[in-house]
């Protein structure tokens, strides 16, 4: 899953960020809303978490173009206002949820990841194939009883694997999708993290290499 964190609270929005990639979460953050559009014109996100009250282009403002351009991920509005008619003036501009500050953190990662099996086709909640049953929310992944220690990294990229349903993920997709735009696109990581994650596993051997095309779960 990845996330976009619009917050000029660079503190707070520096915070979030590190929890949310303590959940498994690939996570860019921006502090104004120019350089969330800008973002957002070249980078897929699951989640946007808007802060409303940003400095020169309002949240208003950024919530109203990403509707406009259609942009897949969902919106998540964080504001310091959180009488009623706030929250419908910011649903009415196209959000999807709302969350007034202060909140409780685990509030804030549930609702993300509610969000998230909200775009694109839906997503149930834990995600099981081939005997491995990956949960999101409590960070567990069990095969055939047998419950298996993951990385934040590892966890994030075999649920994506998991997510495909037995369809072949790039090598490309992964890193988008398990890390952030800081990491060298010319990394051998994902092919490290998938040696230790096929390990982790255990046999019979479930992750395919798909020869010049990326890595998938077999369906038997």
């Amino acid at each position: 899953m990845r996330v976009l964190i619009v917050e000029d609270e660079r503190v707070l929005a520096d915070a979030i960020a590190d929890g949310l990639r303590e959940e498994a979460m690939a996570v860019d953050v921006v502090y104004d809303g120019d350089d969330a559009l800008e973002r957002a014109s070249y980078n897929e996100y699951d989640v946007v978490v808007l802060d409303r009250d940003l400095p020169t282009v309002h949240g208003d403002e950024v919530c109203r173009e990403l509707v406009e351009r259609r942009h897949a991920g969902r919106i998540l509005m964080l504001t310091a206002a959180g009488d009623v008619d706030d929250r419908v003036d910011g649903l009415s501009l196209g959000a999807d949820d709302y969350l007034p500050k202060p909140f409780v953190f685990g509030e804030l990662v549930a609702r993300v990841r509610a969000l998230s099996r909200r775009s694109g086709a839906p997503v149930p909640p834990v995600l099981e194939r081939r005997g491995i049953r990956l949960d999101p929310h409590r960070r567990r992944v069990v095969r055939d009883g047998r419950e298996v220690r993951l990385t934040r990294k590892e966890f994030a990229v075999l649920e994506e694997l998991l997510r495909a349903e037995g369809g072949v993920v790039s090598a490309e997709r992964l890193l988008e999708r398990a890390w952030d735009e800081n990491i060298d696109p010319f990394s051998n990581i994902v092919r490290v993290t998938m040696a230790t994650l096929r390990r982790k596993l255990g046999e019979p051997p479930v992750i395919e290499t798909v020869t010049g095309a990326g890595y998938r779960l077999e369906a038997r």
